[in-house]
């Protein structure tokens, strides 16, 4: 007999839907864990993905993805990358392999809920194979760090970060938690695959991939392009589910989901993603800027696969262009001067040559952001290094757990988006955060960030010891500035009026 061709048997293959006999349906699939909203078992068989691919096409590629991955690590291991790579771009790698690594691994319980509990088949198919990718990448981005870990306990964040209560780790865990561990079958197809991953890891993967390749650590680049081709795979795991939906009269739905996960993905990069790439990355190693990342990725590719999906461009689309301009800025400045709260040493980024591409890519820096770093810089060339740390707390968002910023000077747009809900006040950092909060309040009420926490007196003592203590950072993993502040001389030597 002869072999038939894949696609002549791969939809009979796959549709493993079955008419349950000795349970109900709502048993085989319950509503909380599908997430069906009653749509009939015949519309969900619909579902039609578009990377289709069988188990053994599956092994082999991934088997191809890791040998070249680990080939390259184990060809360079003798580089000395760590010792001769520029400390801003070590800190880059720090940042991403704490941020993502763990988040990796929560990741495949996710696509295992899916694989389990969604209705429909090519989904299931589809995540079967997502979960398998997220245990990979968790791994992979475990192990290469490890051999980091002895000559740099900063690398040991990469396993440690989600164990702890420092604060990015927090708001990166809030919002993961929010994604992956308590949403249905549907939920996480379109708030993880589609609005997360869609829209932002593959930028973050696509980016630093470039720059690393730029910056010369090869090991890293080849390993986060092999995660990256997995990523744009399952990314389209949640896109065939809008349709559906669409058709079933739940528009709305898909359209609330996709717009909270896409908000708050925004925010976690932007004080992540962002800073790595406009001021962590050496100067001469950076392809394009933070914002011409965001208009090229996300901006327009996002922004026409939802319109082509049929559904609309977010209420607040027009919020999210203008903070391009400023919110990353904003967040890189604040972890630069809260720089013992986080597990790598953040690069400053603003010597008179990054100050000049900062205001050629973003016209107006060196008049708003430029002059809060002209007081850090004055007070660095003064020998006054105290002056540069802060004394107050500042306030936290009580949805995507970050500073609330704007761009200084006139007019300062800062504002404090107050709710009273069962007689607490939450605050918000916008009015996408608290949208977000109204959509589903009972998700999130009582979540304490970590200010709310030192005011409960929950950390003692109510210092910076204490809050280092309670999130869990030792001596040898402290940030401090990445370059040891060599870059103050640059203005010794320059005035910065010629900057």
């Amino acid at each position: 007999m002869a072999l038939l061709e894949r696609m002549d048997w791969y939809d009979l293959a796959r549709t493993t839907n079955w008419t349950p006999t000795y349970v109900k349906e709502s048993e085989l699939y319950p509503p909380e864990m599908s997430g069906d909203f009653g749509i009939p078992m015949s519309e969900w068989e619909k579902y039609d993905e578009p990377y289709k691919t069988t188990y053994p096409e599956y092994v082999k590629i991934q088997r191809e993805k890791d040998s070249g991955a680990y080939s390259v690590k184990g060809a360079l291991e003798r580089s000395k990358m760590l010792e001769n790579a520029d400390p801003g771009w070590i800190s880059v790698i720090k940042a991403h392999y704490g941020a993502l690594a763990r988040p990796e691994y929560a990741a495949a319980s996710a696509e295992a809920r899916m694989a389990r509990f969604a209705k429909a088949p090519g989904q299931r198919n589809m995540a079967t194979m997502g979960m398998l990718d997220e245990i990979r990448h968790g791994q992979i981005q475990l192990f290469f760090p490890h051999e980091y870990v002895s000559k740099d306990r900063q690398f040991d964040w990469a396993f440690k970060a989600f164990d702890t209560n420092e604060w990015a780790a927090l708001a990166a865990r809030h919002m993961f938690d929010d994604m992956m561990s308590t949403r249905s079958a549907v939920g996480i197809g379109l708030m993880l695959t589609f609005a997360f991953e869609t829209g932002f890891t593959n930028m973050q993967f696509l980016g630093l991939a470039a720059d690393a390749a730029e910056a010369g650590d090869w090991t890293f680049a080849s390993m986060i392009s092999s995660v990256q081709t997995d990523e744009s795979r399952h990314a389209q795991i949640g896109g065939p589910l809008v349709p559906i939906l669409i058709a079933n009269g739940q528009k709305a739905q898909a359209q609330r989901m996709i717009d909270i996960a896409f908000w708050r993905s925004w925010r976690l990069f932007s004080v992540l993603t962002g800073p790595m790439m406009d001021y962590y990355t050496p100067l001469k190693d950076r392809k394009h800027s933070f914002k011409e990342f965001m208009q090229e990725f996300i901006v327009n590719q996002f922004e026409r696969s939802i319109l082509e999906l049929g559904l609309d461009r977010p209420w607040y689309w027009d919020q999210f262009l203008e903070e391009l301009d400023y919110m990353h800025h904003g967040m890189h400045l604040g972890v630069w001067f809260w720089r013992p709260t986080v597990w790598w040493n953040p690069a400053a980024g603003v010597t008179p040559e990054e100050r000049a591409w900062l205001e050629e890519k973003y016209p107006g820096w060196n008049d708003t952001w430029g002059k809060a770093w002209d007081v850090i810089t004055d007070n660095l060339l003064q020998g006054k290094r105290e002056l540069t740390y802060p004394e107050t707390l500042p306030v936290i968002c009580n949805m995507c757990n970050l500073p609330i910023a704007a761009t200084p000077g006139e007019p300062w747009k800062v504002r404090d988006h107050a709710l009273e809900h069962k007689g607490r006040w939450y605050h918000f950092c916008s009015e996408g955060c608290q949208w977000c909060f109204e959509q589903e309040p009972e998700r999130y009420e009582g979540h304490m960030t970590l200010v709310d926490r030192f005011v409960a007196g929950m950390i003692q003592p109510t210092d910076l010891n204490g809050a280092l203590k309670y999130m869990g950072l030792a001596p040898g993993e402290i940030g401090d500035d990445a370059h040891g502040y060599a870059w103050v001389e640059h203005f010794r030597q320059k005035p910065r009026a010629a900057a």
